[in-house]
């Protein structure tokens, strides 16, 4: 290859090149490398400094390039010739869109990158090959590249010159995404410098799934996954210690969503203090993190169910520790929610700590929290928590309507004014599973343990008047909404095995696995427009707005492991259980080997292995969607959730049983009677003071 390089030895593009077997000559300034470069050849001044200084490039650098005849690519410039180039600035949705044809069939015009945490410099430059802009779309800017995208990679018109306004060297460093078409492009600029190159790079990505696509898995693949999410648990930074607690809980109150990753060598909680909520979606310059802190109740519930299903003595404990957090120590039980008179007496709040998270009581949140109670004490063999989860479930089923259907949430401040009575009596329909389904699951297993038939009575018939709008009239018809289903219509098997019951289970099950792909993945799809607050973006301008699906449009080759792939492998977990249907086993395996494939593997960024992303592209083969949620992005990381539940049905299947089976033991019929008075100290109407 005819290139020479001016930057340091360990910058990305230099080291991928060498390895990709081209021996190029390496100078510690731009100055040394023209010097040295033979007439028509190219040289790469790269941005060692990046973000923090620019890469200097006085214009002797270009003239000299160009009296020699040297084809010159500099990065984060001072200073360009002819342009006036602005103070740099910082992404926060805006991706990389190709805005010419320069790149070929491989990279065409509109094709969408990512530049993890890109600082860039402000130019205005004619016919750009590469823009950084918002756009809408999965891999393709849909809507067009609108007026205010900026140029990050041009030719100067009058010389053969190559600018880059940010660093796009880092690729390797800073997890640029997707890999595939980062090496495409790079071999495309690599080509203009060096016209005969026909370099293929090759690298292996710092962040990446277990297994490809067509590795043979072990035999104890499922064994090893298990044990490295539950080792992320561990050690992935997320446990909250004696020394960070009281900062962390200032900044959830101040309203912070985020914070730093804290440094290896801090010391790991024991549950005591409850999990974080995980790891936010936006990538750094470096390849970094942020931390998600919100102290929830589903995430805190889930991980514990998640770690009480390890053996080890340290899972165990935090395990413990992680349920008297919830119950005790973190007050989302605490407060009105203590206080029999009070009309949210039982409910448990969707997060510590923060207004924003104590006002709230949504129905699915109480219905993940409950399960993953349940799951862990029965692994724990403790019942401790028994008097809580029968109190939670009657509290939720009070608030629950006639017909069965609940409110997405009923916040404190409405219950106060209405009193739960107005709930009860409410003829509400909701059909949305993603919201429902998981109580619905919840009292069906409350029937089993206690008896008491209004949890049998109004979950059928809300699961009843569900399936008969089944597909078209679900809220979102989508896959996360099939997935949820699976476990409420698995448990109404086990408590009325009907053909009827049968049968409706089987209609989401076929649904939802003739889209199944031979490797094993769910694809997300979208029925019908979305609804509420989870909407596909139909503008560039609506891309990171709000909560919104990993695709773009069906086809998009994206699952979704926050929302749908764990919850599916516990549908079908549970499902194939209560039938012993051979095919739902086969469907269930497929989708646990394909998680096994897809979990996330880092030595580089060991606070992320044994993880799942939210997205995976499984023609890819990539960490990569559009990540246009404004919260839970491609690249997120949740604590609970789906990784929990993935964590928890790979542990389970080694030890072959199910959810239903193992939690058949719990305890909490003996407290019916005695939560049932405490409730009836309210008697439903509004509350007074």
């Amino acid at each position: 290859m005819n290139v020479s390089f001016a930057c340091s030895a360990a910058n990305d593009l230099y080291k991928v090149v060498s390895q990709s077997g081209s021996s190029c000559a390496r100078f510690d300034t731009a100055r040394e490398a023209i010097d040295h470069a033979a007439p028509g050849s190219g040289v790469l001044v790269l941005a060692d400094g990046y973000p923090a200084a620019r890469t200097q490039t006085d214009p002797a650098i270009y003239d000299s390039a160009v009296a020699k005849g040297v084809r010159l690519y500099v990065e984060y410039p001072s200073s360009v010739p002819g342009l006036e180039v602005g103070s740099p600035r910082t992404t926060e949705w805006e991706r990389a869109v190709i805005s010419s044809g320069v790149f070929g069939d491989q990279l065409p015009k509109l094709h969408i990158l990512s530049i993890s945490g890109c600082r860039y410099l402000p130019v205005k430059a004619s016919d750009p090959m590469l823009v950084i802009a918002r756009v809408a779309g999965f891999d393709t800017a849909v809507f067009g590249i609108p007026d205010t995208a900026s140029p990050i990679l041009f030719k100067l018109s009058d010389r053969e010159v190559y600018v880059a306004a940010t660093k796009l060297s880092g690729f390797v460093t800073g997890r640029y995404a997707p890999t595939k078409e980062w090496g495409i492009l790079w071999q495309g600029i690599l080509a203009m410098l060096d016209p005969s190159c026909d370099v293929t790079l090759k690298w292996t990505p710092t962040v990446r799934p277990a297994y490809s696509e067509t590795d043979k898995l072990p035999a104890d693949a499922e064994r090893h996954a298990f044990a490295e999410a539950v080792s992320w648990y561990l050690n992935g930074r997320i446990l909250v210690n004696d020394k960070e607690n009281a900062e962390v809980e200032k900044q959830v109150l101040s309203g912070a969503e985020t914070r730093p990753v804290p440094a290896a060598g801090e010391p790991v909680g024991d549950g005591s203090h409850g999990v974080l909520e995980g790891y936010a979606a936006g990538i750094d310059h470096d390849g970094s993190q942020r931390q998600r802190i919100p102290l929830r109740d589903d995430c805190n519930a889930e991980v514990a169910m998640a770690l009480a299903v390890d053996d080890s003595p340290r899972s165990r404990r935090i395990a413990a520790n992680l349920l008297r957090y919830i119950y005790v120590d973190s007050g989302m039980c605490g407060g009105v929610r203590g206080n029999p008179k009070h009309p949210a007496f039982g409910l448990i709040a969707w997060g510590a700590i923060a207004p924003l998270w104590t006002i709230a009581n949504y129905g699915d949140d109480n219905a993940r929290g409950i399960l993953g109670t349940i799951v862990a004490q029965s692994c724990l063999g403790i019942d401790e928590w028994n008097p809580y989860v029968m109190r939670a479930l009657l509290a939720n089923l009070r608030t629950t309507g006639k017909l069965g259907f609940r409110e997405d949430r009923v916040d404190i401040a409405p219950l106060e004014v209405n009193g739960w009575k107005h709930y009860a009596d409410a003829e509400n329909v909701n059909y949305s599973p993603h919201f429902d389904s998981y109580l619905w699951a919840c009292n069906l297993w409350a029937y089993r343990q206690t008896g008491y038939k209004p949890f049998l009575e109004s979950t059928r018939n809300a699961i009843r008047m569900t399936m008969e709008v089944f597909p078209n009239g679900w809220r979102w018809n989508d896959s996360i909404e099939r997935a949820r289903m699976l476990l409420c219509l698995a448990w109404l098997v086990r408590v009325e095995d009907t053909a009827e019951h049968r049968a409706w289970l089987k209609a989401v099950t076929d649904d939802l696995l003739a889209h199944q792909q031979p490797c094993g993945a769910l694809p997300e799809l979208l029925g019908g427009t979305g609804g509420g607050h989870y909407n596909i973006p139909a503008s560039n301008e609506q891309y990171g707005v709000m909560e919104t699906p990993l695709i773009q449009k069906n086809g998009d080759p994206a699952t979704d492991q926050l929302y749908t792939t764990g919850f599916a492998l516990l549908g079908l977990h549970e499902a194939a259980a209560a039938t012993g249907d051979s095919q739902l086993k086969a469907a269930e395996d497929k989708l646990a080997a394909y998680l096994c494939r897809i979990q996330v593997r880092s030595k580089d960024v060991p606070y992320l292995n044994g993880t799942w992303f939210r997205a995976f592209d499984y023609k890819r083969w990539d960490y990569w969607a559009s990540s246009a949620d404004a919260g839970w992005g491609a690249w997120s990381a949740e604590s609970g959730w789906g990784p929990a539940w993935i964590t928890t049905i790979l542990g389970l299947r080694l030890k072959g049983t199910n959810v239903w089976d193992l939690t058949s033991g719990i305890d909490i019929a003996s407290h019916f009677s005695s939560q049932r008075k405490l409730l009836s100290e309210n008697e439903g109407g509004p509350w007074r003071k």
